[in-house]
C-alpha cells in the first residue's frame, strides 16, 4: 500500500484526477475500452469535478459505480444522481453509464439484467474506492448478513445488501470483482477516516473492516 497525504482537500482532488486521467490514457493506447468503477458519496465529488474537463478519450470509457443504493435516479440519496450531475458532464458527458439500478422493486429482481449489462466489461481497470469511519468500502459493511457470501471466492458479480438500520436496500459489487481490478485507489479525508484507516490495518479482517481487503497494492489518497 502506499499512502499519500495532501495539504488539503483541494490538491488531492486536483492530483488524484489527474492520477486517473493519465491511467485511463494510458489503457486507452492498448485497448479500445476501459472501465472505470468509482464510489458514491461526497468525498469523490471534488475529484469528479475536476476529471471531467480532462480531455482523454471518454466516448470509450465505461463508468460504474461500486455500489448503489435501491432508489431511483431522481432520489436526493442516489449515487446514480452524483455521478450524472459531477462526472458525467462537460468532456466526460460522452462516457458511457454502466447502470447499478433498474426500475425494479428490490435488487434481487434486477441482478440478472444488471449482471448480463456488467459482466462482459470486467475486468476492471480503474477502481476509486471510498471508505467510511466503520471502515467499510462499498457496500460491504460489517455485519450485514451476506457480508461473509459477498468474500467467498465463488461470490456473484453483485449481491444486495442490507443493514440493521432505516436506510434502503443496496446493490454492491462483490470483493472477488474489485479485487481483480489493475490499479485500485483509496480516497478519504479527515482524521477520523485516516484512525479508521490505521485500525483496519491493524484488524487485518475484511469481516470487521471491510477495506482492510483492498489495501495491499492500492495507493491511498486522503487530506486532513
Amino acid at each position: 500500500m502506499k499512502k499519500i497525504k495532501y495539504p488539503d482537500t483541494e490538491m488531492m482532488a486536483m492530483d488524484l484526477a489527474n492520477v486517473l486521467a493519465a491511467e485511463l490514457m494510458a489503457i486507452l493506447n492498448t485497448k479500445e475500452r476501459v472501465t472505470l468503477v468509482v464510489p458514491g458519496g461526497t468525498t469523490p465529488g471534488p475529484v469528479f469535478d475536476i476529471l471531467c474537463g480532462v480531455p482523454i478519450h471518454w466516448e470509450r470509457v465505461n463508468v460504474m459505480l461500486t455500489d448503489e443504493r435501491w432508489v431511483p435516479e431522481t432520489h436526493a440519496r442516489s449515487n446514480t444522481r452524483l455521478l450524472k450531475e459531477r462526472l458525467l458532464v462537460d468532456k466526460a458527458a460522452t462516457a458511457t453509464l454502466i447502470p447499478m439500478y433498474l426500475d425494479f422493486d428490490t435488487p434481487e429482481a434486477a441482478l440478472p439484467d444488471l449482471s448480463r449489462l456488467i459482466g462482459p466489461l470486467l475486468p476492471i481497470d480503474v477502481l476509486l474506492l471510498g471508505m467510511g469511519e466503520d471502515m467499510h468500502t462499498a457496500s460491504l459493511f460489517a455485519g450485514p448478513d451476506r457480508l461473509a457470501d459477498a468474500f467467498d471466492a465463488s461470490a456473484p458479480l453483485l449481491m444486495p445488501m442490507r443493514t440493521d438500520g432505516p436506510d434502503e436496500p443496496r446493490v454492491t459489487l462483490t470483493a472477488p470483482v474489485l479485487h481483480g481490478a489493475m490499479t485500485t485507489h483509496v480516497v478519504f479525508t479527515g482524521k477520523s477516516k485516516n484512525k479508521a484507516l490505521k485500525a483496519a490495518r491493524k484488524l487485518n479482517d475484511p469481516m470487521k473492516a471491510p477495506i482492510s481487503a483492498f489495501l495491499k497494492g492500492s495507493t491511498v489518497h486522503w487530506a486532513p
